[in-house]
This record gives structure tokens, sequence and C-alpha cells, in this order.
């Protein structure tokens, strides 16, 4: 009889994420042990707690999630959680990433996007592009081949996802621009057919009347969950909706896919000891649903 499922969840904020472990439950799995305050320097023994208790096919069921709010920390960690790993002598177990939610939000919000464009072709604008999912939304539009714009009201921290977007993404088309102030707005949209608003709770990123002029818009997608809308004129619960012309997606027209996408995840975690989820994984899995 296979052992029960344990997540371990790495979390590098000092409270782990309930969200997180609530998911963990309804995914199926049987026990789920949380860690806050998490980091690169102590990580090691939490591994190796892992690693050295099962053997054999029982080492599939035990399985690690590493979450937190930042996603720059959450990296680092998932880079020292693999150095603890001994994959050479089976020594493994699967690991996924999703701090702030930001794979799994930003997997599903490409597949949405995915649905009515060509992503190898288009020209995209990221707003909030330097948080946690809008550098995620980045780097799946420039690993599927097209033009990304990455919106920033400070111009060097765009400049800044744009260098570890083509780290990753070697000859990704990733542009910084500058969306500080209104007058900015038209050469930030020129060409676009997409536009992803991925910014912080309360913040207007896109009002109507600074898309007036771009004509090439197709897709409006907004992440934000909290009024005021981050696209002014999307509705939370947006799926596909057509409004002035455009295709809409709002927070819960997307979150639905995102959940489902993250329990997914969760499941796969456990169908092998040797698995890495990060943004490119996750977007595949995301792909999968019908």
């Amino acid at each position: 009889m296979d052992k029960p499922s344990v997540l371990v969840q790495l979390d590098t904020d000092a409270l782990p994420s309930v969200f997180d472990r609530v998911v963990a439950v309804d995914a199926g799995v049987a026990h789920t042990f949380s860690y806050g305050g998490v980091t690169p320097e102590n990580v090691t023994p939490l591994v190796h707690g892992c690693i050295f208790t099962r053997g054999g096919k029982d080492l599939a069921r035990t399985a690690i999630f590493v979450g937190g709010s930042d996603v720059t920390a959450g990296e680092a960690v998932l880079a020292a959680v693999r150095k603890a790993l001994i994959p050479q002598f089976g020594l493994s177990v699967s690991v996924l990433l999703d701090s702030n939610g930001s794979n799994t939000t930003a997997a599903a919000a490409v597949r949405a996007a995915g649905r009515h464009l060509d992503l190898s072709t288009i020209t995209s604008l990221v707003l909030g592009g330097t948080g946690p999912v809008g550098q995620r939304v980045v780097r799946l539009l420039a690993k599927a081949g097209g033009k990304v714009r990455v919106g920033s009201r400070q111009k060097d921290r765009a400049e800044a996802v744009c260098a570890r977007v083509r780290a990753h993404v070697p000859g990704a088309h990733a542009e910084a621009v500058s969306v500080g102030t209104s007058a900015d707005a038209p050469d930030a949209l020129d060409g676009c057919q997409l536009v992803v608003a991925a910014g912080a709770a309360g913040a207007v990123l896109l009002p109507k009347k600074h898309r007036a002029g771009a004509k090439a818009l197709r897709v409006l997608i907004d992440l934000n969950g909290v009024p005021p809308a981050g696209i002014e004129g999307v509705e939370l619960t947006d799926k596909g909706t057509a409004r002035d012309g455009l295709l809409c997606y709002g927070a819960l027209g997307v979150g639905g896919t995102k959940m489902k996408v993250h329990k997914l995840a969760i499941a796969k975690l456990f169908e092998s000891n040797s698995a890495v989820f990060d943004v490119e994984e996750v977007y595949n899995l995301a792909l999968q649903l019908p």
C-alpha cells in the first residue's frame, strides 16, 4: 500500500500561506508540513528530512512546494532545494515553485491570451511587469516568441526584468517601456494586440481614454482582483467577454483556470520523485486543461 502523500511547504514569508495550504488539501494531499522564514541558508535540513525518510517508489509520495510573496526569494530557495537533492542516488523529490501564485496565475493568463492570439507573432504590453506575476507573464510571452513590452513607472526596474527574462529565454524580444504618465500611453500601446495588467491592487493602470487610439488591440487581461480594476472597463468575472470590440478577462475569469492549474500541479508532484515545476512547466500543464 502506498504511503500517504506529504507536501512540505517552504515559504519565504514569516507566516506560511494559508491559501497554499488549503489548495494542497483540496488537491488531495494527505499531510502538509508548513515552514515559514525559509531561506537558502536554512533549507538543506528541511530537504534532507524529505529525502532520507522514504525510499524506492514511496519517495514519490513526498514533494516540496516553494511559496511566499517574493518571487526572487522563492527562486533562490528553489535553487537551494535543487542543490540539496541527491538525484544520482535516487534521493530526490519533486518540487513546485509558485511564489505569490505567480506561476499558476501567469500560466492561466497566457493560456487565455493564446485562445485568441498567435503568441509567436504578437506584440504585448505587460503593465505591472516588474511584479511577481508580471515577471512570469513576460517570461512566458517571450518564450512564445512574440515581442513583449515591460511596463513600469520606473524604467530601470523594467530593464532589470528584461535582463532576467533574456537570461532564461535567449534571444527574447523584451523591451522596457515607461508608463509613468498619460503621455507614455500612445508609445507603450502602439501596435499592441494584447495588454495584461498585473499590478498591485488599487491602481488603475490603463484608463479607457488611454487606449482610444490603440487600433491593434484585441485582448485585455486584468489580474487585479480588488476594485478598482487595473484596466478600466474590464469586469472581475469577464472570461472572453466582448467589450467595446475587445475580448476581456478579469481576475475571476482567469482565477478559475489558475486554481485548476494549481491543483493539477500539486497532483503531478506525486507522479515521480524528480520533477521540477517552474513557470514553463506549469504553463505546459495549463495547456493540458480542456
